[in-house]
């Protein structure tokens, strides 16, 4: 695995290797069942320090993209199923609080459409 970051970027060296791993894991590259180094050793090759990447790692677990299991240590995760479920638990949240904050369906549909144009640039969701 071959992992890199660029000091000189405006992006956070932890969303550097977040983004890396989870493309990594998206493309297969880095296949279901792959032991990612352990914190200290990665920081230790990247030059960083040891809490970038644990929260690189903590994001990338939050998002169902890697699953840690103690001595076993941090694995990429089987894409799909935890992907899925995430999104649809974050869709469930979605819906009840537009509910409760009055919006019409088309209203909370079309503040979705919107959301989902500002992070796919370029794309045309279709409802």
């Amino acid at each position: 695995m071959q992992l890199s970051v660029d000091p000189h970027s405006a992006t956070p060296p932890y969303e550097q290797i977040r983004a890396q791993i989870a493309e990594g894991a998206r493309t297969g590259d880095l296949p279901t069942g792959l032991r990612l180094p352990t914190v200290r050793a990665l920081a230790e090759d990247l030059g960083l320090a040891a809490g970038t990447v644990a929260r690189a790692y903590k994001e990338l677990e939050a998002d169902g993209v890697v699953e840690t299991h103690g001595r076993r240590g941090t694995l990429i995760a089987a894409a799909g199923d935890t992907a899925h479920r995430l999104a649809a638990a974050a869709a469930t949240e979605y819906a009840e609080r537009a509910h409760r904050l009055g919006l019409s369906h088309p209203d909370a549909l079309a503040a979705a459409v919107t959301a989902l144009g500002l992070a796919y640039p370029g794309t045309h969701p279709e409802v």
